[in-house]
């Protein structure tokens, strides 16, 4: 059966799960699920966007005991972005299991706050490993009664350069654990790492084949000289909402962000130059609807989770087969249909020989048309205001809400998605009435405050 009703869960979380209201359990959910909820190791294969978030975090919460305030349960993630991500899953999962205490550490904000957290011991911790190492060398992160560890994209974080921490972290759990590996490749490091920390994993893989149903995938061979004409062409003619755009290094994803820009598009980049406040602001515009074109690397976007995507992008050809699915696996998901275009030159067409293989499926060639000079640039719908204050002063987006559509006399649909920080805010507004907004926020208060409020971009 692959309904969550089949599997051993409590009435807490049964609610959890009816909020979240999903219709079934994905492949990866219904092979993990029933040997995590009875204490088995897994290593698992899964493809972005597969449900493994829910399938580990379902584990986690049914092993928890509220009653008993010490740590239980331990997330590595690769990313802050990816860290973030799986935090709001388990919080959504756990809204109804009540006094549980999950807390998010990452490296990229000064440490004290993070040692404040946990002068109260929370149950879950989701985190970095770089930064968890240094608050276990500070002695401020009890392991001692931790009952399941959680290595989240464990490929990326190996290839991020984090397998001494991992080791240095897992040599201070309990032996007696239940450990769960999930990852987009299999490869050997992450093998060795299973034989290392596991006991009897159960090994489950449903990287299927992404089918037509769910991305359509288009291949154009161009010339080196001619890349840039045919992505303009590209989205000049389709002009989707929002393209992520692949490059395979941080000088090509500066460059093309570049020239893109040059010509009128609303255009951000990704990579892993960029400080975390950068990144987490470039991710959010993307995420909001206030940039038409993100350009990123493989490392830079791990963890992206955009709902609704409408289009990926190879500018540069992926290295691997395993690469181009978990790229294209970005789009086409919860039930919306995605396009996925790949840019070839000729010294790259042996690379689709491999994709071909895996997909079990011809591939389909096009030839990109010119793009119109006639024709605009793509450009965002909405534009991001940041405001200097957040859930330490208290803020709330019915808060905000409440400001815009009041003294800022803005119509509710003119207000999108608004996100709050520790210490900042941040909501989207519909371009028209962006410059009304900042006046109205600047001018006035906010829950009977006044905050500095900018416009970014």
């Amino acid at each position: 059966m692959n309904d969550f009703s089949s599997l051993d869960l409590t009435p807490a979380l049964r609610q959890g799960v009816e909020a979240a209201a999903w219709l079934g359990m994905t492949p990866v959910q219904a092979a993990a699920l029933p040997a995590i909820l009875a204490g088995r190791d897994v290593i698992a294969q899964a493809k972005t966007g597969s449900g493994k978030t829910a399938a580990f975090a379902l584990g986690l919460l049914s092993a928890i005991d509220t009653g008993h305030i010490r740590l239980q349960g331990l997330v590595l993630c690769p990313t802050r972005e990816l860290a973030d991500q799986v935090s709001k899953e388990i919080r959504r999962l756990a809204r109804f299991i009540p006094n549980l205490k999950v807390l998010t550490l990452c490296g990229g904000i000064p440490l004290r706050p993070h040692l404040a957290s946990l002068k109260h011991e929370p149950h879950l911790v989701v985190g970095t490993p770089g930064r968890i190492l240094e608050l276990l060398q500070k002695g401020a992160l009890p392991l001692a009664g931790l009952r399941m560890l959680v290595l989240d994209e464990a490929d990326r974080m190996l290839d991020m350069g984090f397998s001494e921490d991992i080791q240095a972290i897992t040599a201070q759990i309990p032996r007696r654990r239940q450990t769960l590996l999930f990852s987009a490749t299999y490869t050997d490091a992450v093998r060795d790492i299973s034989r290392q920390f596991q006991r009897d994993a159960l090994d489950v893989s449903v990287m299927a084949t992404l089918g037509a149903e769910e991305v359509e995938q288009l291949f154009f061979e161009v010339d080196e000289a001619r890349k840039l004409e045919a992505l303009t062409g590209l989205l000049m003619q389709h002009r989707p909402e929002s393209a992520l755009v692949f490059c395979n290094t941080r000088h090509a994803v500066r460059e093309l962000a570049t020239r893109l820009a040059a010509q009128g598009h609303s255009v951000l980049a990704l990579h892993g130059e960029l400080e975390q406040r950068e990144r987490d602001e470039v991710l959010l515009r993307f995420a909001n609807r206030s940039c038409a074109v993100l350009v990123a690397t493989d490392v830079a976007a791990r963890g992206l989770d955009i709902k609704e995507l409408p289009v990926v992008i190879n500018y540069d050809m992926a290295l691997t087969a395993d690469v181009h699915l978990h790229r294209i696996g970005r789009t086409g998901r919860a039930g919306s249909k995605g396009l996925a275009w790949t840019l070839c030159t000729v010294q790259e067409r042996h690379r689709t020989a491999a994709i071909e293989e895996r997909q079990a499926t011809a591939l389909n060639w096009q030839t990109p048309a010119p793009g119109s000079a006639m024709q605009k640039p793509l450009t965002a719908g909405m534009v991001t205001l940041a405001i200097d204050g957040g859930r330490q002063d208290k803020l709330r987006p019915g808060d905000l809400q409440g400001a815009l559509t009041g003294d800022a006399g803005l119509p509710a649909d003119a207000i999108g998605k608004i996100d709050i920080y520790a210490t900042r805010a941040y909501v989207a507004i519909k371009r028209r009435s962006a410059d009304q907004a900042l006046r109205a926020l600047n001018a006035g208060k906010i829950k009977g405050r006044r905050f500095r409020v900018r416009r970014l971009g």
